[in-house]
């Protein structure tokens, strides 16, 4: 159950947004947008910071989105769940990697280096993070330095993404039933 409502004031930002968001995604307002909708300031910092994120692309997409799917896994947020595995399909993540995610370690679906990806962003989720040297390593020198550090900043984000969705209560939206529509 949310414990924030997910009707905010009806700004003109957020109708603007509630727009875009319908447009974008298949008539649906993302409850994250719902919520922050609450604060006209939180609201417009996490657009212009979505958006800034979306630009980062040294990073492998399927890559990332792995990252994304094993971070809020750890934490347990359904919505980034649900919503993720959408994004990941459109990402072009294969389905037997989604629905093999939550016993990767046990699954031959995954190649090394995705892997090492999972290992990481579970490793920076725990609290502390428990990353290791030679995990950090092989990363850096499988991706690059540039890649290297845009999966980091990936999993923090994901990291944040997640505690602010689990925080609030939001849960799925549903996103993850219209990729089980299509065939595979």
């Amino acid at each position: 159950m949310t414990r924030i409502s997910l009707n905010p004031p009806r700004t003109l930002l957020f109708r603007a947004v509630e727009w875009y968001s319908k447009r974008t995604y298949g008539g649906k307002v993302l409850a994250p947008v719902l919520a922050a909708g609450h604060n006209g300031r939180v609201l417009r910092a996490t657009l212009r910071f979505e958006l800034a994120v979306s630009r980062w692309n040294t990073l492998d997409p399927r890559l990332k989105a792995l990252a994304e799917m094993a971070s809020a896994a750890a934490i347990g947020c359904g919505w980034c769940m649900d919503f993720g595995h959408w994004e990941s399909t459109r990402r072009g993540v294969d389905a037997r990697k989604l629905r093999d995610l939550p016993v990767w370690r046990d699954s031959d679906a995954y190649s090394a280096l995705e892997r090492d990806v999972l290992a990481y962003a579970e490793a920076m989720t725990a609290t502390p993070p428990t990353v290791d040297d030679a995990l950090a390593r092989r990363l850096r020198t499988a991706l690059g330095e540039p890649a290297f550090v845009e999966l980091t900043a990936m999993v923090a984000v994901e990291n944040m993404r997640s505690r602010v969705n689990a925080a609030l209560g939001l849960t799925s939206q549903g996103f993850k039933d219209h990729c089980e529509l299509r065939p595979e």
